[in-house]
């Protein structure tokens, strides 16, 4: 039960660090979900967004972070 706990604490602290870089992200005017590539429909009794665009850039950028971790640590 210990390292559960230990783990769902590293989940939040994940999600409250990924959460604050979103907001600083809107509050610097990047356009994160308004990219190319983004296809946002919206009709008029139905919406739909898939942020194809953001999240492509949002994964290379972490497969960066993460090469990078991985390089350095050992």
């Amino acid at each position: 039960m210990n390292d559960l706990g230990k783990a769902l604490i590293g989940v939040g602290a994940f999600l409250v660090l990924a959460g604050g870089a979103l907001l600083l992200a809107s509050r610097a005017g990047l356009p994160l979900g308004r990219l190319p590539g983004d296809i946002a429909y919206r009709g008029k009794n139905f919406s739909f967004f898939a942020p194809l665009g953001t999240s492509l850039l949002i994964s290379a950028l972490l497969s960066a972070i993460f090469y990078l971790f991985s390089k350095f640590h050992r």
